[in-house]
């Protein structure tokens, strides 16, 4: 029955546009791969790489020759990278950082489906994969997670001691609680960020909109509270779920977080020294919470939360209706790309001024 449980709560989690929206094409003169959509631009590369369950996800490594940091950005649950290259091109360029960007399993052109467990191998296999190839250092990575994509993100983070920094930007406290309001983790949950938040070591910006109907306000403010190393957080007043990159405070104030982080060496390294001995997480301590003792309390539990998702399928419904308007552009076909282009356009004048 868990296993029901969660495999639902994962319907609602993922809705990887359909069709996807891009291609990959491999340009016969360089046998460079490059997305069909855009012009090749030099300092952009693509990639395929595979994880340890098997899956092979698309990545593209965004560089800007002043960077000192390198912001690995896991995106919401209904875009691939067709629709967010170009606000990565935007942000490298506005952030003077390189951006990493990647599609989980069953996204884009990347095989698979999309899971809970897939996300972690996604993002971990990306994150080797430039430091491996690229020498990218742990200590110079800023991990980046948007709705959804903060369950990577943070997964990664209890397990990288040197980070440099996260941003979650409008985050999710677990999977199950952006259906229902319930007060205690349980074993069949999916992105128990709330238990994992705990557990990482390096400053943390929080982004969240206060008319969030998607994922309320409330988890961005309850993950905060859990943060060992807050930072300002950036609460935007009017701010919903899939709009925050247009308000001109986000682009300053994420700004000024990259500015503060990347001048506190000496002081992330006091903060490692005084946490990294107590113990390091791992994945099986985060992931293990309040597991049934035996099947009647399974039985109970279980029979219990059912009862509240019927409870809950108006609320579910309305966040999957404010889900479209995230994803409506991925049906529309080429009309999608001027309008994107157009959005760039805006969210540059908007930055710029």
């Amino acid at each position: 029955m868990g296993g029901v449980t969660s495999s639902m709560a994962a319907k609602f989690a993922f809705f990887p546009p359909s069709p996807p929206m891009y291609k990959l094409v491999t340009e016969e003169a360089t046998g460079l791969l490059l997305f069909n959509r855009f012009p090749h631009r030099e300092n952009v590369e693509v990639a395929r790489v595979k994880t340890r369950r098997g899956n092979e996800v698309v990545a593209v490594y965004v560089r800007n020759p002043t960077a000192t940091s390198t912001m690995l950005y896991s995106h919401g649950n209904a875009a691939d990278l067709g629709q967010m290259y170009e606000l990565f091109v935007e942000l490298s360029i506005h952030l003077r950082v390189n951006v990493v960007g990647y599609d989980y399993s069953g996204y884009g052109q990347s095989t698979g489906k999309p899971s809970e467990q897939n996300t972690y191998a996604d993002i971990e296999a990306v994150y080797r994969f430039f430091v491996e190839n690229y020498g990218v250092k742990e200590e110079d990575v800023i991990l980046y997670g948007q709705s959804v994509g903060s369950g990577p993100t943070l997964d990664l983070a209890t397990r990288l001691p040197r980070l440099r920094a996260v941003v979650l930007h409008s985050p999710i406290l677990s999977g199950l609680r952006v259906m229902y309001p319930v007060k205690r983790t349980y074993w069949f949950d999916i992105y128990k960020n709330i238990d994992k938040m705990p557990a990482v070591n390096c400053p943390v910006l929080i982004i969240h909109g206060t008319a969030d109907d998607v994922v309320d306000w409330s988890h961005g403010r309850q993950l905060w509270e859990l943060c060992k190393e807050k930072y300002e957080p950036l609460w935007l007043k009017g701010g919903n779920h899939c709009d925050l990159e247009l308000f001109p405070q986000y682009i300053k104030h994420l700004k000024k977080f990259i500015s503060t982080v990347e001048k506190l060496p000496s002081q992330r390294s006091t903060w490692r020294k005084s946490t990294t001995d107590r113990h390091e997480p791992s994945r099986k301590s985060t992931d293990r919470r309040e597991k049934p003792k035996n099947d009647e309390y399974r039985a109970s539990n279980v029979d219990m939360i059912d009862n509240k998702f019927r409870l809950s399928f108006d609320h579910i419904e309305k966040s999957r209706r404010s889900v479209d308007c995230c994803i409506e552009r991925s049906k529309r076909g080429s009309d999608h790309i001027d309008r994107g282009r157009k959005s760039v356009d805006r969210l540059d004048r908007i930055w710029a001024g």
